[in-house]
């Protein structure tokens, strides 16, 4: 398993979007493993408003998902 990931917790709200970005990225990597039918259909997808819409939502949810289970919505005291 890859352990680049070792926290979700970000020093600013800037790095934690970019977190998410790369979560969302990821996971489209992950479904996707053939880099050339990737390509193909980012190419396909880009001028798709609904397709683009879909983007940030994909890395919302992955990042609620895992944030989540490791409990990190509470509130530190």
């Amino acid at each position: 398993m890859d352990s680049w990931l070792s926290s979700l917790v970000t020093p600013t709200p800037t790095e934690g979007h970019g977190l998410a970005v790369r979560l969302g990225r990821l996971a489209v990597k992950k479904t996707q493993l053939d880099v050339g039918i990737r390509d193909n259909l980012r190419k396909d997808n880009e001028a798709e408003a609904d397709a683009l819409n879909v983007v940030p939502q994909v890395g919302a949810d992955h990042f609620a998902t895992i944030a989540t289970s490791k409990d990190h919505w509470r509130v530190a005291k």
